[in-house]
């Protein structure tokens, strides 16, 4: 499924270009050295004695943002005020369904901004945080952490107990974190906390901890079915942090901490798409070599029914974020105030992703029998991804409430 149809600009032409030289100029010859060190793959690391990602493996992530960012591709999806590319949504979900599409599970993947780079709220900081944090941000020079969820809170944000009170123009932090990526390695936090008790919305406030301040440890490692070691916790005890290190202003936590989620939320469309496609190639090819009573399994009317749906999958997925996305670029995906019409949309987009995707992934595995069964093979690796998605930045539960609520409201303003 290439960059095609609707939404495909010069911009994404040009980016989908350039990031096929990176793959074959920069980051084949760092798999290949990656390869030898013994310290597992992108997709299959080795974890150290504390059970996190060898940090070989991580180093070699680190090493493609950097050079991504150098070559002008790591931050398409930041504002050109921010130094990023500034293309819309719907650019993105081509973008990003080339991107996990011709990468597969290597380390092209961290060519483009994920969680532990820069985002839509951290746009927010003040001057001062633009130099000391965005800017290396955007750079791939350091890595951040969203710190939201907590051992006892997920998506009822409201409930957090961890706490920032205000000390003349500092605020003092504290609280623990839990289910965080990129806990042990992130250079900068963006924490969630409550400034107002009882306000709702209003309640919640973001700050910037830089790695380094008092106070500040970095907890246990939380395995997860991912085993990739990037789970964990984070504690915060008595930690001062300086007024220019706000985002936003007291009281915009809420709406922050949603633009960070729905990003990470519309990302879903590209890359399901991108992997899903790149499963049914994979499924495509070995059913096409895979013999049985002397005819390739791909002749097998069951088997050829496992291929036309993750297919029909793949493309329903893709339907929906595009056509969502192109209202949402229309709406402003993460204006604050969000549009009421957004997380509607948003829902739609990941929920259906989540559950189109895990469908292909599953099929994936069926399709290779016993083989799909390995443990490590991308498809079982990307079987244990699909159904971790249906958790991370909302659960599907959560979204069809989202969605629910958006259907009401409309009706109530009709009636």
């Amino acid at each position: 499924m290439a960059a095609e149809g609707v939404g495909v600009t010069d911009r994404v032409r040009d980016y989908t270009a350039r990031f096929r030289r990176f793959l074959h100029d920069e980051v084949t010859p760092l798999e290949e050295q990656l390869a030898s060190a013994g310290a597992g793959t992108a997709w299959q690391p080795h974890l150290d004695e504390s059970g996190r990602m060898h940090p070989q493996v991580w180093q070699a992530r680190r090493e493609v943002q950097r050079r991504a960012a150098s070559a002008g591709l790591y931050t398409p999806h930041n504002s050109e005020a921010a130094g990023g590319g500034g293309l819309s949504r719907v650019e993105m979900h081509h973008v990003e369904e080339f991107v996990y599409r011709e990468s597969g599970l290597g380390l092209g993947l961290a060519a483009l901004a994920w969680t532990e780079g820069p985002n839509p709220a951290v746009e927010h900081c003040s001057e001062t945080a633009r130099e000391q944090y965005l800017t290396p941000l955007m750079n791939g020079e350091i890595t951040a952490a969203f710190a939201n969820t907590e051992p006892d809170v997920g998506s009822d944000v409201l409930a957090m107990s961890t706490t920032a009170t205000r000390d003349g123009s500092d605020w003092i932090l504290n609280g623990h974190k839990s289910w965080i990526t990129n806990a042990h390695f992130a250079d900068v936090i963006q924490v969630v906390a409550v400034t107002e008790p009882g306000a709702g919305t209003r309640s919640l406030s973001m700050f910037l901890v830089d790695a380094a301040a008092e106070g500040f440890r970095r907890g246990r490692d939380i395995p997860t079915m991912l085993n990739d070691g990037l789970t964990g916790e984070l504690e915060f005890t008595d930690v001062r942090v300086p007024a220019e290190n706000i985002v936003g202003e007291i009281g915009d936590g809420f709406a922050l901490a949603m633009s960070w989620i729905n990003w990470r939320r519309l990302c879903r469309g590209g890359m399901c798409a991108g992997w899903g496609a790149w499963l049914l190639d994979r499924a495509l090819d070995y059913t096409r070599q895979r013999m049985s009573g002397g005819k390739p399994i791909g002749s097998l009317q069951a088997v050829q029914h496992l291929l036309a749906d993750m297919d029909a999958a793949i493309y329903q997925a893709r339907a929906t974020s595009l056509i969502a996305q192109a209202e949402l670029d229309r709406l402003g995906p993460f204006d604050i105030p969000l549009h009421h019409d957004a997380p509607r949309l948003i829902s739609l987009v990941k929920v259906i992703n989540d559950e189109s995707f895990y469908r292909v992934a599953d099929n994936a595995v069926q399709a290779r029998g016993a083989r799909g069964l390995l443990l490590g093979s991308p498809e079982e690796k990307l079987f244990r991804l699909a159904r971790n998605l249906r958790i991370p930045a909302g659960t599907v539960e959560i979204q069809r409430n989202a969605i629910a609520r958006g259907l009401l409201r409309d009706r109530e303003q009709v009636s």
